[in-house]
C-alpha cells in the first residue's frame, strides 16, 4: 500500500504524544544541567562559571543553527530525521555520562544542539500536518507542553537525581528519556517521506514578505520581554519580595506549571480567533509587568501575578510560533526555524537589556526593561495584523 504523509485515522494523537515526549527529552537535555552546575564543577574540577559553558555552548549552537538546519533537512523523510536527532541526543548523553574530560563534555553538549532546531521545528510542522487545518493550533499547543515540561521538570528532577545519587545518574535521566522516545519513534511512527521537496530558493523567498519581518520583530521583542524578566525572577523575588530560596523554588514551579495551562488555552484560542490572541498577549503582559513593579514587595500579590504571568507565558509561546508560521505556510520548516531564531535572539537581547536596567538602577527596574520591549512589540503586531487585513482587502477587490 502506498504511503502518504498523512497518518491513519486515530494515529495522529499517538504521533503528537511521541513528538511531545521527544521535545520534552530535547529541552530537558538543554535545560536540565542548569540545576547541577555546582555538581558539574565539582565532578570535572572546574569553576562554576566554566561549568556554565555546558549551558551557554548549547544555547549558542541552537541560535546559530536555528535558521539553517531545518532548511537543510526539509526534504528528508521526517521519521529518519526524528531518529537521527534522537539517536544523536542519546549518544551524546551516554558520552556525557561516561567521560571525565570537561572538553569532551562540552563537545558532547555542542553536537546534539545542531539538531535541536531540526527536531523541534519539525515537531511543530508534523504535529500541525497530522490533523486538519482547524485543529493544527491545538496539536502544536500539545507539543509546546513538551517544551514547558522540559523546562519545568528538567531542572528539579535532574538536580534531585544528581544531588541524591551522582552526576552520572543525572545524565542517565537524559539518556533514558531520549532512548525511550527513539524506540517509540522506531516502532510506532510510520515512514513520512516528503512528497514535494521545496527548493531552498522557494523557502528563502519568504524573507521577501513584510509580514515575516513584522512577525520576527514582534516575536523577538515579546520573547525578549518574557525571558528578560524571567532570567532575573529569582533575584527579584529574593531582593524585592524578600522571600527565602525555598519559597522562590515553589513560585518558579508555579510559574512553570502555569505555562502548561497557557499552552492548552492558546491551542483553543488560536483555533478560533488568532488575531485577538496576537494583540492580547503584549497588552496583557505589559499590564502584569507594571503590577509587578508596583506590588513586588507583597508576597500574596506576587504569587497571584506569577501564576497569571506563567499562563500568559505559555499562551505567548504558542501565539508567537503561530505568528511566524502562519505568515509563511509555504515553507513550514524554515518558518519554524525562524521562530526558534527569533525566540533565542529575543532571550539573549532581553536578558542583556534587563540586566543593564539592574546595573544602572536596581533589580526592581528589570521589569521596566521588559515593559519597554512589549511597548515596541505592539507596533509590530499591529503592522502584522494590518498587512494581513490589507491582503484580504486586495484579494476581495481582485475577486470583484
Amino acid at each position: 500500500m502506498k504511503q502518504t504523509n498523512k497518518l491513519k485515522p486515530g494515529s495522529g494523537a499517538l504521533l503528537v504524544f511521541i513528538l511531545t515526549a521527544g521535545v520534552f527529552g530535547i529541552i530537558n537535555t538543554e535545560m536540565g544541567v542548569i540545576g547541577i552546575l555546582p555538581l558539574i564543577a565539582e565532578h570535572f574540577h572546574v569553576t562554576v562559571p566554566e561549568a556554565g559553558w555546558t549551558v551557554s555552548i548549547f544555547a549558542l549552537v541552537v541560535a546559530i543553527s536555528a535558521p539553517i538546519m531545518p532548511l537543510l533537512f526539509s526534504g528528508i523523510n521526517r521519521k529518519k530525521v526524528m531518529l537521527l536527532a534522537l539517536g544523536v541526543f542519546t549518544l551524546s548523553n551516554i558520552i556525557s555520562m561516561l567521560t571525565s574530560n570537561f572538553t569532551i563534555l562540552l563537545i558532547a553538549r555542542a553536537l546534539p544542539a545542531f539538531l535541536h532546531p531540526v527536531y523541534v521545528s519539525m515537531a511543530f510542522t508534523v504535529a500541525a500536518a497530522s490533523v486538519s487545518k482547524e485543529k493544527a493550533p491545538k496539536a502544536v499547543a500539545k507539543v509546546f507542553i513538551g517544551v514547558s515540561a522540559g523546562m519545568v521538570l528538567g531542572v528539579p528532577v535532574t538536580s534531585y537525581i544528581a544531588s541524591e545519587v551522582s552526576f552520572t545518574m543525572g545524565m542517565m535521566f537524559f539518556t533514558v528519556v531520549n532512548a525511550l522516545v527513539f524506540m517509540a519513534t522506531l516502532l510506532f511512527v510510520p515512514s513520512m517521506p516528503v512528497k514535494e521537496k521545496l527548493s531552498y530558493g522557494t523557502q528563502l523567498n519568504v524573507l521577501k514578505k513584510k509580514i515575516i519581518w513584522y512577525s520576527i520583530m514582534a516575536v523577538t521583542l515579546i520573547n525578549g520581554a518574557l525571558f528578560g524578566f524571567f532570567s532575573y525572577m529569582s533575584d527579584y523575588l529574593r531582593t524585592v519580595t524578600e522571600v527565602s530560596y525555598s519559597v522562590i523554588s515553589i513560585l518558579l514551579m508555579i510559574y512553570g506549571l502555569a505555562n502548561i495551562i497557557g499552552n492548552v488555552i492558546a491551542g483553543k484560542q488560536l483555533a478560533t480567533n488568532p488575531i485577538r490572541s496576537m494583540i492580547f498577549i503584549p497588552f496583557a503582559l505589559f499590564t502584569f509587568y507594571i503590577c509587578i513593579f508596583i506590588l513586588g514587595e507583597w508576597l500574596a500579590a506576587m504569587t497571584v501575578i506569577i501564576l497569571i504571568l506563567g499562563i500568559l507565558a505559555g499562551y505567548g509561546q504558542n501565539t508567537m510560533q503561530y505568528m511566524i508560521t502562519e505568515a509563511a505556510p509555504e515553507a513550514p520548516d524554515f518558518a519554524n526555524g525562524l521562530f526558534l531564531l527569533s525566540a533565542n535572539l529575543g532571550t539573549t537581547v532581553g536578558t542583556a537589556a534587563c540586566g543593564a536596567f539592574i546595573t544602572f538602577f536596581d533589580t526592581r527596574y528589570s521589569v521596566i526593561g521588559s515593559s519597554l520591549f512589549l511597548a515596541v512589540s505592539i507596533v509590530f503586531v499591529v503592522l502584522r495584523i494590518r498587512t494581513v487585513q490589507s491582503s484580504k482587502t486586495m484579494g476581495l477587490k481582485v475577486a470583484a
